[in-house]
């Protein structure tokens, strides 16, 4: 203990000590809010990267939609319309 005293005598050591302290977590930007914005940051890089592959599906969805039987298609298995003649059995297979 009595052997880091010594070097706190040191006027530089110590006054770097305390400036070092101050920086890494008085400061208004210390460490720990640039660790927040840094997991924020990561978070919403994913989130654009989801909603960029959500946007290429859909777009492709949009192309495929320019044919009157793919609306069908769609329609059917999607939105699970039907016509006025037909009945519609949705089966569902529980785990």
């Amino acid at each position: 203990m009595y052997r880091f005293l010594k070097y706190f005598k040191n006027k530089y050591i110590l006054t770097g000590s305390l400036f070092l302290f101050y920086m890494l977590f008085l400061e208004e930007v210390d460490i720990f809010a640039i660790t927040r914005q840094r997991i924020k940051y990561n978070s919403l890089k994913q989130e654009k990267e989801d909603a960029s592959q959500k946007l290429f599906e859909t777009q492709e969805m949009l192309e495929q939609l320019n044919q009157l039987s793919a609306i069908e298609r769609f329609a059917r298995e999607v939105k699970f319309f039907k016509k006025d003649d037909e009945d519609i059995f949705i089966i569902v297979e529980e785990e």
